[in-house]
């Protein structure tokens, strides 16, 4: 039987379903939708949290390193920020020392999982796009591919993060 929790999960990534792909990744991006897609369902709205993640999207902002290392999906940032939202509780308390390694185990879980379902966890990679290029992100809106791809993993994201998350959701909230 499902509880309360996984049916508000059910409901809001119908929702999402219909809603995401038709976004304007330049609004927010996957990092953003990610997290307040998942804070959201929980009960929590700031715009304060959206204002963080928004520069997170896009592989860190587009990083790329001298060596050409390029920055993870935003839909792992924001997935790996809702662990710790979820550990930390209803309370908005700072998360207790004891749940530190616990966020770290269940954040690299999370990704590990995400590389195996998607094949990687690097922005370009995925989305095809390199966003250290500032011109490429109007390329991307103009192609269209949030709606096409990039919103795909998101949705992976909030509803594998419920999974991984079960226990701790039943719990804390």
């Amino acid at each position: 039987m499902k509880g309360e929790i996984d049916t508000k999960f059910d409901e809001a990534l119908k929702q999402f379903e219909e809603i995401f792909p038709k976004l304007n990744p330049i609004e927010g991006g996957c990092a953003e939708a990610t997290l307040t897609g998942i804070l959201n369902i929980l009960g929590i709205q700031d715009g304060l949290i959206n204002n963080i993640m928004i520069p997170l999207s896009g592989g860190l902002g587009g990083y790329k390193s001298e060596k050409d290392w390029c920055g993870p999906c935003g839909a792992i940032v924001g997935g790996c920020a809702a662990v710790g939202a979820i550990l930390g509780g209803k309370g908005r308390e700072k998360m207790s020392s004891d749940l530190v390694p616990v966020a770290y185990m269940k954040s690299a879980q999370f990704a590990k999982e995400f590389e195996k379902e998607f094949g990687s966890v690097i922005c370009p990679n995925l989305s095809g796009y390199d966003f250290s290029d500032p011109n490429v992100l109007m390329k991307y809106v103009e192609d269209g591919t949030w709606g096409k791809k990039c919103y795909k993993y998101v949705l992976w994201a909030i509803d594998h993060i419920r999974k991984l998350m079960g226990e701790e959701l039943k719990k804390n909230w």
